[in-house]
């Protein structure tokens, strides 16, 4: 199984009324800006562990490196909520942030749903980023005004569905079965790392049974549409240096069947005032699994 490098320790921390998980590897005070790390959509924050090991000694020495659990994943809990709102997320970063980092602006790296949240942080909350990296968080296609009756029934025969435990996660027998499904998701996946993955991506439950540790209530679609002129006014604010790093797999193309392409998330990112593109190469979506040391030293050359 994979071995770490740099050992993790977790932490909780009361955030809005929920227990949020943190782990932290490295100093707890630092006159160096915090490292935040925060995952994508139903991952947990121990899947930057290979990255944070592929990092140099020369960068991790002195630094703290910080990566939460979202609500409803990994070891953070929900308050019992049925489906989640994106503002949400923003909201639990700022309280993280007041927690970790009073005063002190922060290097942010978001993955996916981790990245979008992550930019639109950043436009809200300029003056808490100094740099700012995202994987992969390609926001969502374009939506219109006439959408939004369909888009509301949708959200509510979901939550009925969802109470009906029609949209509950497949369990597995053991933790192997986890271990295999993390690799039919993405083939590059070694199974050293899949080994060490599924223990941090589901837990046995009292039948013995391994369950993924994300809600099946991110499963239910957001009520609101995604406002692409209200996101690039957030964009235009984001102050901080922006790295956007995308795999050489076009994952969009592949989500979205032309309904929304790397060209247009190109096209979006030209209202980022200080941005530049990296590519990743022999990598899919989860290319902090695929290539965690290019993607570290990507990391340290533009975090400095």
């Amino acid at each position: 199984m994979y071995k770490e490098n740099r050992l993790s320790r977790s932490e909780y921390v009361p955030i809005r009324g929920i227990n949020y998980h943190v782990l932290h590897w490295g100093e707890t005070q630092s006159s160096l800006p915090p490292l935040v790390l925060v995952h994508g959509w139903m991952d947990v924050a121990a899947s930057y562990q290979f990255v944070v090991d592929a990092l140099s000694d020369a960068f991790a020495q002195g630094r703290t490196i910080l990566a939460p659990d979202w609500r409803g994943y990994g070891q953070t809990g929900t308050l019992g909520a049925d489906n989640f709102w994106f503002p949400d997320y923003l909201a639990d970063l700022d309280f993280l942030l007041d927690h970790y980092a009073p005063g002190q602006p922060v290097d942010l790296v978001g993955h996916s749903m981790g990245g979008n949240v992550a930019m639109l942080y950043a436009g809200v909350r300029p003056e808490r980023i100094r740099k700012l990296v995202n994987l992969e968080g390609f926001g969502m296609p374009a939506t219109r005004p006439s959408q939004a009756p369909g888009r509301f029934a949708k959200w509510m025969d979901e939550l009925k569905s969802l109470h009906q435990g029609e949209m509950a996660l497949k369990p597995y027998n053991d933790v192997d079965g986890v271990a295999r499904r993390l690799m039919r998701t993405n083939p590059r996946l070694s199974q050293e790392k899949a080994d060490w993955l599924a223990r941090h991506w589901a837990a046995p439950d009292a039948q013995g049974q391994w369950r993924i540790l994300g809600d099946a209530a991110h499963k239910v679609t957001n009520a609101q549409l995604y406002r692409v002129d209200e996101v690039l006014e957030i964009y235009r604010r984001i102050s901080a240096p922006t790295l956007a790093v995308e795999a050489s797999d076009d994952s969009l193309g592949k989500w979205w069947e032309g309904k929304y392409t790397l060209a247009e998330y190109h096209e979006r990112l030209q209202s980022v005032p200080q941005v530049r593109t990296a590519v990743i190469v022999d990598a899919g979506h989860m290319l902090h699994h695929d290539q965690p040391e290019p993607l570290a030293r990507l990391l340290e050359d533009f975090l400095g």
